[in-house]
């Protein structure tokens, strides 16, 4: 009985090598197909690419483990995975123009506070979605940004304008007079000191 427990956890129902070789296929076409579906998949803008990638684990599970529910095909498919993500993103870092072709290059969405109406579209991306994308950056509207870049991770980077040197020097000295005003406030309300009398 015990023996039985023991060949259903541990023995592989599976060659070794096709246990190795499934996550390896499958891993590459997901990189392909993520990213041939552009930035946006990444970014998770909308319900409808949450669901998507929610479900995709599920929709390859069968592809990576086949007909194999042992604990020891399931280990040689984590480990497998986490190798070769391990190798890919050494290779990667240090060869910079293979990471821009599997990544692909960051689009500028938002220039000096104009929407690159053109490159919304090009990355199916909709006011609504870059706008909720602000907001989740702390921004209350898209006139408040100067430029918004999309990474090729899927993520958002919006830029704050900054004010030009005429709204600092008219914000100073618009500080300073409510500053006098307060002064002169104070003065105004406070009682006079009586002269000490001169004998």
């Amino acid at each position: 009985m015990h023996g039985k427990i023991w060949s259903d956890m541990f023995v592989l129902g599976l060659p070794i090598l096709e246990k190795i070789l499934r996550p390896l296929i499958v891993y590459a076409f997901l990189i392909v197909a993520l990213r041939l579906a552009g930035k946006r998949e990444l970014a998770q803008l909308n319900p409808f690419d949450l669901v998507v990638l929610l479900t995709l684990s599920n929709t390859v599970q069968n592809a990576i483990i086949g007909d194999d529910n042992s604990v020891s095909g399931g280990l040689i498919g984590a480990a497998t995975l986490l190798l070769v993500n391990y190798f890919v993103v050494r290779t990667l870092y240090s060869h910079t123009k293979l990471e821009s072709l599997v990544e692909g290059k960051e689009d500028v969405l938002i220039e000096k506070g104009k929407v690159l109406k053109a490159r919304l579209k090009a990355e199916l991306i909709t006011m609504a979605d870059l706008e909720a994308a602000a907001h989740r950056q702390g921004f209350t509207s898209l006139s408040e940004v100067d430029r918004a870049i999309l990474e090729p991770g899927g993520t958002i980077c919006f830029f704050a304008k900054q004010p030009i040197p005429e709204e600092l020097r008219h914000r100073e000295v618009m500080e300073r007079l409510e500053r006098l005003t307060q002064e002169l406030a104070q003065l105004r309300s406070s009682p006079a000191t009586p002269q000490s009398e001169e004998t």
